[in-house]
């Protein structure tokens, strides 16, 4: 499916599932859809299942967005006090779409918890009390840290498989709980956030992107296939195997991605040691509530305080159209200027820019609720895979000798954009296989959009229009652009 026929689908306000390759536009899809709604004065809410996804969308984790905050279940006292809270109850109300991105990353149990305060909120049984909702992402990457049950969690989940409707009809009774409450309370949760009944209850159409922004390499491109498709092979295999290279012999200057966050500091911090000189401190700054300023702090891939010396090499970590840089440019320190003392930077295209102070902020209601301020740059020696998800790279340096969690070399290996510019110091057997249970959930996801596909181009463009008109009315929003929502 193309980004202009999801475009299409979503305009029509149902539910949707937008997934697709790494590099497919995803991301981009969902930013014109957000750019459509605002200029007809629709509220939609942007959230994500990580702060690093939801900085990279200008919203806020799914978590602090709902109310349910780092709770792993909800009782009815937490439910009807989370609806209660003038805040959450504020911005939900007000909200008509909801934006959940990296929805691999959002366990089931999650997504059922969040579909509960919204129907609370909204006193409507509808899935996700009447919003639509659009689930974005891609589940052979990484996928919900799920901690291991104990047994006494075990025992509980086996003793509620047993309740029949008769049962169910009685705790409700007894305890006095609302139907959404009674759902939540005898859910039984799998694995990924697809196995929700918040999932089943929004039947999202899957608009899958088959088109290819990213890798322009056909050797390349047929590895990355492979891996996602379970068919990787010796033919395959050599291809990585040819890039496999000594630490010694890597590229001095090109990012290196390590699964573990101490392979990350430690190289970061010796190399900057090596620089014999005194550093330049730039410390972050913060407005706002204590919880969404932590928030934007975890999300923010700038440290809080961070440290620079003329040759360190950096990573943007956020877009600046204006200046010409996104996150994810990789350039070197080359001076810091004489006025402001702010960073210079020469990029590897050869731009050289002075890197000024910018924002992340948490909007609510079109007014700023938390913002913080820092050069929007980190040291760039070596950076984390889960923190390169969304990135795309010229070049990188890879160890995938320690991968732990299916999808996390796919994960990496897919920031590159050519087998020219990916260089491997090892892999273990886990850096090359997907979780088995998306490869057969996949299949019946390219057949759902397949039919989604082909019901959109039935539709004549008179029929499409007037979808998109009515459902632009049906959330109080107007037609034409520009014009300000009566009150």
């Amino acid at each position: 499916m193309t980004q202009a026929e999801a475009l299409d689908i979503l305009k029509t306000g149902v539910n949707v599932f937008l997934t697709g390759e790494p590099g497919s536009g995803k991301t981009h899809t969902i930013n014109e859809y957000v750019k459509y709604l605002r200029e007809r004065n629709v509220a939609v809410a942007i959230t994500a299942s990580t702060g690093i996804a939801a900085t990279h969308l200008g919203g806020m984790t799914i978590h602090s967005w709902s109310g349910i905050g780092i709770k792993n279940k909800l009782d009815g006292y937490e439910l009807n006090k989370i609806a209660g809270n003038e805040y959450i109850f504020k911005r939900i109300k007000r909200a008509r779409v909801l934006v959940i991105d990296e929805i691999s990353m959002l366990s089931a149990e999650t997504l059922s918890m969040v579909e509960a305060v919204c129907r609370e909120v909204k006193q409507n049984m509808l899935a996700f009390g009447g919003l639509q909702v659009i689930l974005v992402g891609d589940f052979f990457q990484l996928p919900p840290i799920y901690p291991v049950r104990n047994r006494l969690d075990e025992k509980l989940l086996e003793q509620s498989r047993l309740y029949s409707t008769r049962r169910r009809n009685l705790f409700k009774i007894s305890n006095g709980v609302s139907e959404t409450q009674a759902e939540l309370f005898e859910e039984n949760f799998g694995h990924f956030a697809y196995d929700s009944s918040a999932w089943a209850r929004a039947k999202p159409l899957v608009c899958y992107l088959t088109e290819q922004y990213r890798q322009d390499d056909d050797n390349f491109l047929a590895v990355l296939a492979a891996i996602r498709g379970n068919y990787f092979d010796e033919e395959h295999f050599e291809h990585l195997e040819a890039r496999k290279i000594s630490f010694k012999k890597t590229p001095p200057n090109a990012l290196k991605l390590f699964s573990h966050n101490a392979d990350v500091d430690k190289l970061n911090n010796e190399m900057l040691s090596k620089i014999k000189s005194e550093p330049e401190i730039f410390e972050m700054t913060t407005q706002g509530p204590a919880g969404l300023v932590e928030i934007l702090v975890k999300g923010c891939l700038s440290p809080e305080i961070l440290e620079l010396k003329i040759g360190a090499e950096v990573m943007c970590t956020k877009n600046n159209k204006q200046m010409g840089f996104v996150n994810g440019t990789i350039g070197q320190v080359t001076g810091f200027a004489s006025d402001s003392n702010y960073p210079i930077i020469r990029t590897r295209h050869g731009q050289t820019m002075e890197i000024e102070p910018m924002e992340w902020t948490v909007e609510e209601n079109g007014r700023i609720r938390a913002r913080l301020t820092q050069i929007p740059l980190r040291l760039a020696w070596a950076i984390t895979v889960h923190k390169s998800q969304g990135m795309s790279l010229d070049e990188a340096v890879m160890d995938l000798s320690h991968v732990f969690e299916y999808g996390q070399g796919y994960v990496a290996l897919s920031r590159v954009r050519r087998l020219a510019g990916l260089y491997l110091l090892g892999w273990n057997e886990r850096a090359f296989l997907v979780h088995p249970e998306i490869l057969e959930k996949d299949v019946a996801f390219r057949t759902e959009s397949n039919n989604a596909e082909l019901a959109i181009l039935g539709l004549a463009s008179g029929e499409k229009e007037k979808l998109h008109h009515n459902f632009i009315l049906s959330c109080g929003g107007n037609l034409k652009i520009g014009l300000k929502k009566l009150k």
